[in-house]
C-alpha cells in the first residue's frame, strides 16, 4: 500500500470516529478542550475493537493519562488487548510521573480467552500497584465495575462514582441466590457506606467535574511540588463550639473543600482543601461519634494518601475517644491509625479544639503521633484519662467526709479541667507548642505551614510497616 493510500485510509478512519461514543465522550469531557491524544487507536481484539480508549491530555494545563472502557464494544469485555492498552497507560505514567484517571464501564472479562486473560489482568494489577504512591490514581466508575476491575478501582487513591453506576466483586444476583442480602448491593450508595467510593456525584458530568477538581489539587507525582491557587479567606463564621465540619470550612480557603468518604466512618471527617492557596489534607473528629474501626481505617488511609504526595495534614481534635464497646477489632484499627500518623513524614499540625483524652490524643495530636506542631484552644481539655474518671481515681481522698458527693464531684471536675487538664498546663510541660484563640487559628496554621514547607525527614530503611 502506497503512503498516499495509507494517508487516505487514516483520514477516512479519523472522519469515521464516533464522537458520540460514550467512552470517548467521557475523555473529551475530562480533558481540556482539544487536548486529548489517543494512543493505540488501531489495536484490535481479533476482528473487534479492544473495548477501551486510552491516551493522554491536559487538565488545567497539566498532563494526565487516562483510559475509558467502551461498553458499546462487546459490552466493554476486558480481553488481552484491552488489558495491554491499560497496562501501557500505567507504564507511561510511571516513566513520566503523571497522574492516571481510570474510567470503568465494563461487564467483566472476556471469558473465552481463559488463561491469557488471567495473565493480562495480573499484569494490570501489578502495573497499578507499582505506581501506587508514585503518581495519583483516580478511579471514575460511570457504569458497571465488577470483579478484578472493582479491585483496581478500590486500590486507587480516590474513587469517584456517578449515582447510577454499580461496583461489586460478586454480582448481586449471585449473592441473592446464595441467600445473602442483596438490597442495594453494588450500588454507589452501598459503595459509599462501605468506604469504597470516596465521592458519589449526581450524574456523569458532575462526577467528571469532581475528578477534574481533585486532579488540580493533587501534585503530578510524589516528587513534585504542590499546586498553587488564587485564594480568598473563608466567609464562614467560626463557631468554636459548633460542628467540626463548619470549623474546617471557616479555617480553610473559601470554596476549596472536597469532602471524601462522607458516608463512612462518621467518627472523623476528611477533606482535601487549600490554605493560602496550597493543598492541605484536613482530618477532624466528630463530637457526636466515637472513633470506631471504620473511622480509624478511613482516617489512616487518608493520612497515607496525603503523606505519599507530601500533602500537609492538619488535624482538629475534639473527640469522645475510641469506641467503648466489646468489638476488639477497634484495637487493631486504632493501631493502624496511630501508625499512619507516626510514619507520615509530610508536615503535620494538630489543633486541639476540645476534648483530647488518652489514646485518642496520643494517636492524633501528640508528639507520639510525630506531629510537628500541636496547638490548643483555651477551652481544650487534655488528659490521660477522661476527667470524670481521673477525678475518681486521682482525687478519691477528697471525696471523704463530703455530704453532697454529686456537688463535690462537679466542683472537682471543674477544678481538674481548669488545672491539670488545661491547655496551659499542657503548654507548660511542652505537650503543646501554643495556646491560640480560635479566631487566630487560620493565621497560625498558615504561618506554620510556611515554616514547615521545607521539611525533610529521613526514616529507618525498610519496605513498609507490618500493620
Amino acid at each position: 500500500m502506497s503512503s498516499t493510500n495509507r494517508i487516505e485510509m487514516l483520514a477516512e478512519r479519523n472522519a469515521s470516529i464516533d464522537l458520540k461514543n460514550p467512552a470517548r465522550a467521557r475523555l473529551v469531557k475530562l480533558f481540556d478542550a482539544d487536548s486529548f491524544v489517543e494512543l493505540d487507536a488501531f489495536v484490535k481484539a481479533g476482528e473487534k475493537e479492544a473495548g477501551v480508549i486510552a491516551g493522554y491530555g491536559l487538565v488545567e494545563g497539566s498532563v494526565v493519562y487516562a483510559f475509558s472502557q467502551d461498553v458499546s464494544s462487546d459490552s466493554g469485555a476486558v480481553n488481552a488487548a484491552h488489558a495491554k492498552k491499560i497496562k501501557k497507560i500505567y507504564e507511561l505514567a510511571a516513566k513520566t510521573g503523571c497522574p492516571v484517571v481510570c474510567v470503568y464501564d465494563s461487564k467483566g472479562a472476556k471469558l473465552s480467552e481463559g488463561n491469557e486473560m488471567l495473565a493480562a489482568y495480573s499484569e494490570v494489577l501489578a502495573a497499578s500497584g507499582k505506581i501506587s504512591g508514585v503518581v495519583p490514581q483516580i478511579a471514575l466508575v460511570l457504569g458497571t465495575c465488577a470483579g478484578v476491575n472493582a479491585m483496581l478501582a478500590a486500590a486507587a487513591d480516590v474513587l469517584v462514582m456517578s449515582r447510577e453506576a454499580e461496583l461489586f466483586m460478586t454480582a448481586p444476583f449471585i449473592a441473592a441466590a446464595n441467600g445473602d442480602s442483596a438490597e442495594d448491593a453494588g450500588s454507589a450508595e452501598a459503595a459509599a457506606k462501605a468506604g469504597v467510593a470516596a465521592v458519589v456525584a449526581d450524574d456523569e458530568d458532575a462526577a467528571v467535574a469532581e475528578v477534574r477538581k481533585l486532579l488540580t489539587m493533587l501534585p503530578q507525582n510524589n516528587l513534585a511540588s504542590l499546586p498553587l491557587f488564587e485564594f480568598a479567606d473563608s466567609t464562614e463564621t467560626l463557631d468554636p463550639s459548633g460542628c467540626p465540619k463548619r470549623i474546617v470550612e471557616a479555617i480553610a480557603d473559601a470554596q476549596s473543600l472536597v469532602e471524601l468518604s462522607a458516608e463512612y466512618g462518621k467518627g472523623v471527617y476528611t477533606f482535601l482543601g487549600t490554605m493560602a492557596g496550597t493543598t492541605v489534607g484536613f482530618v477532624t473528629t466528630s463530637k457526636e461519634n466515637a472513633l470506631d474501626s471504620a473511622a480509624c481505617e478511613k482516617a489512616a488511609r487518608f493520612v497515607k494518601v496525603c503523606d505519599a504526595f507530601n500533602i500537609p495534614i492538619v488535624t482538629f481534635i475534639d473527640s469522645k475517644g475510641f469506641a467503648l464497646n466489646a468489638d476488639v477489632a477497634v484495637v487493631k484499627d486504632a493501631a493502624k491509625l496511630a501508625g499512619a500518623y507516626a510514619e507520615a513524614t509530610a508536615p503535620k499540625i494538630s489543633v486541639i479544639t476540645g476534648k483530647a483524652f488518652g489514646p485518642a490524643y496520643i494517636a492524633l495530636g501528640s508528639k507520639n503521633a510525630n506531629a510537628d506542631v500541636t496547638l490548643a484552644w483555651p477551652q481544650a481539655v487534655i488528659s490521660t484519662l477522661a476527667p470524670e474518671t481521673a477525678v475518681e481515681f486521682l482525687w478519691e481522698d477528697r471525696f471523704k467526709g463530703t455530704e453532697d458527693v454529686k456537688a463535690t464531684r462537679t466542683a472537682l471536675l471543674e477544678e481538674y479541667e481548669d488545672t491539670v487538664a488545661s491547655p496551659f498546663a499542657a503548654a507548660e510541660s511542652g505537650a503543646v507548642e501554643a495556646v491560640v484563640a480560635p479566631e487566630e487559628t487560620r493565621k497560625n496554621i498558615i504561618n506554620m505551614l510556611d515554616m514547615l514547607a521545607g521539611k525533610r525527614e529521613s526514616t529507618l530503611p525498610k519496605k513498609h510497616t507490618t500493620f
